[in-house]
């Protein structure tokens, strides 16, 4: 058993998990992976079920719970179950708590998304990687075709990324799922993905990205932690978080992350074209 202290927050156990994934043996990796990948997951499924899913016996599983820290699997569950209590409640839930609290008028949820997105943004002009977008832009720029992938609460971000991209004659594919094609075909040498996602994760937003990343593509991802699954694909990683109101999250800081790598590929580009 690991003498370390045991995670007390997915924050903690995402920082951890990255710093020992890379040097455990090929099975706790395997769980390790999955995980990352599945932290939604963990909080409702069983150590037979996550193992399956992980491609390991039980046992490995529990070898892996006890190297982050806890003294087993239900001690980290309980991890899992209370922080997803706290940041992840249903739509339902979010709702009456914001009655609860008298916060659900229209002017009042109105002066509070000002204010997270306020604090949200001063977060990001603080916080993101001038060096990483930077060299995202770069990257971009030079892409014969940039392919752009977000689901659910990550649609908005990827559908106006496109459009952006459109408006500037750069050619772009939002990948969105409609017909439950598969968009692997269309990624070429060269291309480069955007991957857009944030926890609980995208399971098709991560495969795509994987997929691009093991055809030797590059892959810059817009995510809520450097320590996230996305990590594996060796993703040039934009980090951004959002202040919350009520559990529920706008999308101030992203869409501005957003529109300011697109319109710097665009001047990118155009630098580029007349060979400055």
């Amino acid at each position: 058993m690991s003498d370390q202290i045991a995670p007390v927050s997915l924050e903690e156990f995402n920082h951890r998990l990255a710093e020992i994934s890379e040097t455990m043996p090929k099975r706790l990796r395997q769980c390790a992976e999955y995980v990352a990948q599945n932290t939604d997951r963990i909080a409702v499924s069983t150590v037979a079920e996550l193992s399956v899913g992980a491609g390991v016996q039980p046992s490995a599983f529990m070898r892996f719970c006890q190297l982050m820290g806890f003294s087993g699997f239900s001690e980290m569950q309980k991890m899992f179950r209370e922080t997803y209590a706290q940041k992840w409640p249903d739509y339902a839930t979010r709702l009456e708590n914001l009655r609860a609290n008298g916060d659900d008028s229209p002017s009042a949820l109105l002066a509070e998304f000002v204010e997270a997105g306020r604090l949200s943004l001063e977060n990001l002009a603080s916080t993101v990687d001038l060096e990483t977008l930077e060299k995202s832009v770069d990257v971009l720029a030079a892409a014969p075709m940039i392919h752009v992938v977000g689901f659910r609460r990550a649609f908005p971000v990827a559908s106006y990324l496109s459009y952006a991209f459109e408006k500037m004659n750069i050619a772009a594919v939002l990948h969105d799922g409609v017909g439950n094609l598969n968009p692997y075909h269309a990624i070429r040498k060269g291309d480069i993905v955007i991957a857009i996602t944030f926890a609980p994760y995208s399971q098709e937003t991560i495969d795509l990205a994987a997929y691009a990343h093991d055809v030797g593509n590059k892959v810059v991802a817009i995510s809520d932690s450097l320590s996230g699954p996305m990590r594996k694909t060796d993703a040039l990683m934009l980090s951004v978080s959002e202040v919350d109101v009520g559990a529920f999250r706008a999308l101030s800081a992203t869409i501005s992350l957003a529109i300011a790598l697109a319109v710097s590929v665009g001047a990118k580009r155009e630098k580029l074209s007349h060979g400055k």
